[in-house]
């Protein structure tokens, strides 16, 4: 397996930037996880079917990142390679209404450069640190707002062939999409739609959200965002507060005192303190409210 690895960590320089034995604590916001075995950046979308096919042939696991802002990565080396279309996979396209965006393109630079070209839509945004193919993916969402709203389709490498799909192709719910189903398939670009609106007032908006932001969110600590969804009818963080969790450590990570569905890695924190106290809040609100808080953090390598 040494052996094969190391050859094909040759070829797959032919393809893009390869970087071997790379901690994913740097690849994530919550900086945390073990040593990836490679992380490779294609430099084009050919280049990306050739790294996909090469990988597959040798059985070689792999993963895509994108800004890393919703993963808890495994305090565990992972043997398989991390694919990142951040640095080569980026460009956008607007066209009247519309804006076609590559896999890569960071969603709040994407969300400004809307509000320069006076359309609205994606306001919600910007202040998600993530890709467009990330929060495609994960269906991000905020002020009530999400991708599914903005999204008029999505181009996809399944099964060896590039296809444009629906919203309704693309399964959307609540923080959900067909593509977490699917590990295999790979979104390469999507096509949104926006509506016409004075540019004054779209930055405006985002200037107050992202004060607000800056007021009510932890931003100066190392976090993977919101820990648990909202179930129906019930705000996951009122139950925590309400449970006493405000602060609540497990070695060295922390419920966040600033807005409580934040557990930030303060301290040098492992996963497994991470988890720990997870699953702690679940029982704790399974016991006292009979609600169960699922998880809106991707785990990885567990």
């Amino acid at each position: 397996m040494i052996l094969t690895m190391r050859n094909s960590l040759e070829r797959l320089r032919c393809y893009g930037d390869v970087t071997e034995n790379v901690p994913m604590s740097t690849l994530t916001t919550l900086r945390i996880g073990g040593n990836a075995r490679a992380v490779v950046y294609p430099k084009t979308m050919l280049a990306l079917t050739q790294v996909l096919r090469l990988l597959a042939k040798q059985g070689i696991p792999y993963k895509i990142f994108g800004k890393g802002s919703n993963l808890l990565c495994s305090d565990n080396d992972y043997e398989g390679v991390i694919l990142k279309l951040d640095r080569y996979h980026g460009d956008f396209y607007f066209d009247g209404q519309t804006v076609v965006a590559e896999a890569g393109c960071s969603i709040i630079a994407l969300s400004y450069e809307a509000m320069k070209h006076s359309l609205s839509g994606l306001e919600f945004a910007s202040g998600i640190p993530g890709t467009v193919g990330g929060a495609t993916f994960m269906n991000a969402g905020a002020y009530k707002s999400c991708m599914a709203e903005v999204v008029s389709e999505v181009f996809v490498l399944r099964q060896g062939r590039c296809e444009w799909l629906s919203p309704a192709e693309c399964g959307f719910g609540y923080r959900t999409s067909i593509f977490q189903s699917h590990p295999d398939w790979v979104i390469l670009a999507v096509r949104f739609h926006l509506t016409k609106q004075d540019q004054t007032e779209i930055r405006d908006l985002m200037d107050r959200r992202r004060q607000r932001r800056m007021e009510s969110q932890p931003l100066d600590k190392p976090s993977a965002g919101s820990v648990f969804r909202n179930p129906k009818d019930r705000q996951a963080w009122q139950m925590i507060d309400e449970l006493g969790y405000r602060g609540r450590r497990v070695g060295g990570v922390s419920v966040s005192e600033k807005h409580v569905n934040f557990i930030v890695n303060d301290q040098q924190g492992k996963a497994r303190d991470f988890i720990e106290l997870v699953e702690e809040i679940q029982e704790q609100v399974r016991r006292h409210y009979g609600e169960e808080l699922i998880l809106e953090v991707e785990k990885f390598n567990w």
